[in-house]
């Protein structure tokens, strides 16, 4: 399975789509490099490889890209507990605001799938 599929889920159309209209180039490098490259090596699992994408969107501030992976933890085998610890864990290094507002985002994304 594409390592885009699995992370995206159900979304994987939709955010494929959105990204290929920002620029088609652009997506093709996040998309070979990026997803199928990188992301896609041994030695990490994708479940540990998206608690350190949530940490790393946390710092850099990346809202729209944070709620991508928080689900994408999700789909790949992270536990509520896992990412609330990761999300908890960023705070020491990158600060309470920052993770304040990924705790909030990963509370409605809960919110919304219970929902559903």
């Amino acid at each position: 399975m594409s390592v885009r599929k699995a992370i995206w889920g159900e979304k994987f159309e939709a955010i494929e789509q959105s990204l290929s209209e920002v620029d088609a180039d652009l997506y093709g490098y996040i998309r070979d490099f990026a997803y199928e490259e990188v992301l896609a090596r041994e030695g990490l699992d994708l479940k540990t490889r998206e608690l350190l994408a949530i940490t790393s969107l946390i710092a850099l501030g990346s809202p729209k890209e944070l709620a991508t992976h928080l689900e994408g933890a999700l789909l790949n085998g992270a536990s509520e507990r896992e990412i609330r610890e990761t999300i908890i864990q960023s705070a020491l290094f990158v600060g309470f605001p920052n993770a304040l507002g990924a705790m909030k985002m990963f509370h409605a994304l809960l919110r919304k799938r219970s929902e559903a």
